[in-house]
């Protein structure tokens, strides 16, 4: 399904830039068993080397028709925050968001790795379900269902919400093999969260594993604006997720001197104190009860709901829900409110945590009615059209080349397996020339990792493991 791209070449305002238009590949799968034609589903599972092309895709700090985005890089040393919102999905009004928070020495790497591929093995994913679904005669999926067809099929959208449910499992174990396999990228002590949903009409699909977090902003009866969390952190210390740890042999417990953050460590080494229970990567821990298996919801969307922020846990660590809502729904343009609220969660870092090292911020504003706001929402961001155009081309060329690159492999001295049990359970702001399309910038970037420097607050890991053949009797 790798080989296939996309025919439009109309780009959105803003942050997109300039395209090039993208010769079609051969594909003719249908869609909803509709008659075939060139634009069909299949045409947007493309190829890696050819993302940078892909008309309304915003990975780099600017704006969409119904959206704007922005990272700012922590006190820790290279951001290893991604984020992405892809407009035109899939046809029938579909649109991915996404926001990936790496940790470890590669987390970085890891982050941007699971922001190109996810999507592209959802879609691929969806595809195979489609066909599956299509082939056997079954009624096929569409994301607005009028009342009629629920007079007639109510089990209609039960199996659009089957759909999606099967496809994000499968897209994000196979990304989670794709990482383990991966020649020259180290997910040993290395991973990501993942916060990611999919629009598709009034239907709202969400996956997530980690800590990362999706709160919409809606208006109750009295017109007033609130806010609804959509995900759960998985944390460690939920009950079902250190239940599974437990089982699985590895160890969860808190610091004397951070009590308020429970890790997962491994059963024969202080280490390495993940601060998640799910997460891409950490293979060293994936033996041990961490798994990749999402969280599946869907929600239906109603003409009150308004907006969803998704961003990293180095928002939510400082700010509420109902703050975070407050500071995107008072923001004096809809285009500036991502950058407004990374400022908001920088200030409250300052305040609250003076003597810990900030997190990377990545913020993802999806408003629900499709709207932006004026044209020069650039200017008010502060942007010149010259570091628009400087954000595109410094990520042209990233999308998996920037993992191209030998990595001492720590698992050449530590092998661990995943058992079958746990199997069934895993069924400020930086340019980004500084430390994206340049290979030696982002070998040097990786000298200076300060993630594991002492005991902070937002470390998601505490220490590396001691790696060694020889394990202690249980």
């Amino acid at each position: 399904m790798g080989g296939c791209v996309s025919t439009s070449s109309r780009s959105t305002s803003g942050s997109m830039g300039r395209r090039e238009e993208v010769s079609p590949r051969c594909c003719d799968i249908g869609f909803c068993g509709q008659k075939r034609t060139k634009r069909t589903f299949s045409d947007h599972v493309i190829a890696l080397h050819h993302l940078p092309s892909v008309p309304n895709r915003v990975f780099t700090n600017g704006k969409s028709r119904s959206s704007c985005i922005f990272t700012q890089q922590g006190r820790k040393g290279i951001n290893q925050d991604a984020m992405i919102v892809w407009e035109d999905f899939m046809p029938e009004d579909v649109t991915f968001c996404g926001v990936f928070d790496g940790h470890g020495p590669h987390g970085h790497l890891v982050a941007r790795k699971v922001r190109d591929a996810l999507p592209l093995k959802l879609l691929s994913s969806m595809d195979s379900c489609q066909s599956r679904q299509n082939g056997s005669g079954q009624t096929c999926f569409k994301g607005s269902l009028e009342a009629a067809d629920l007079e007639k099929d109510f089990s209609a959208e039960e199996r659009l919400i089957s759909l999606w449910r099967e496809a994000f499992m499968k897209s994000y174990k196979a990304m989670d093999k794709e990482l383990r396999s991966h020649p020259n990228l180290d997910c040993f002590c290395s991973g990501s969260t993942a916060v990611s949903i999919v629009k598709q009409g009034s239907n709202l699909f969400m996956g997530y594993i980690g800590d990362s977090r999706a709160v919409m902003g809606s208006k109750d009866n009295n017109d007033s604006m609130v806010a609804i969390q959509l995900t759960v952190d998985l944390k460690p210390d939920l009950p079902r997720e250190a239940e599974r740890i437990k089982r699985c042999k590895g160890r969860v417990f808190a610091l004397q001197d951070e009590p308020e953050v429970c890790r997962v460590w491994l059963p024969f080494d202080d280490a390495p104190g993940l601060a998640m229970a799910r997460a891409f990567g950490d293979f060293c821990l994936k033996e041990y009860g961490v798994i990749s298996m999402p969280e599946f919801s869907h929600r239906l969307l109603t003409e009150k709901d308004q907006f969803i922020v998704l961003a990293s846990d180095g928002v939510w660590d400082v700010l509420s829900n109902e703050e975070v809502v407050e500071i995107v729904s008072s923001a004096p343009s809809r285009s500036s409110a991502a950058r407004m609220l990374v400022d908001s969660a920088a200030r409250e870092w300052k305040l609250k945590y003076p003597t810990s090292k900030m997190d990377d911020c990545a913020v993802v504003c999806f408003f629900l009615d499709g709207k932006m706001d004026s044209e020069s929402d650039y200017e008010e961001q502060g942007f010149s059209s010259a570091t628009i155009q400087s954000y595109h081309s410094g990520n042209a060329g990233e999308s998996d080349d920037s993992c191209h690159r030998s990595e001492p492999s720590l698992q050449r001295n530590f092998t661990v397996r995943p058992s079958e049990e746990c199997e069934g359970f895993g069924n400020g702001r930086p340019h980004p020339e500084e430390f994206e399309g340049n290979e030696d910038t982002v070998a040097g970037e990786d000298q200076n990792w300060l993630g594991l420097e002492g005991v902070t607050r937002v470390n998601s890991l505490i220490q590396l493991p001691r790696f060694s053949e020889e394990r202690p009797n249980p």
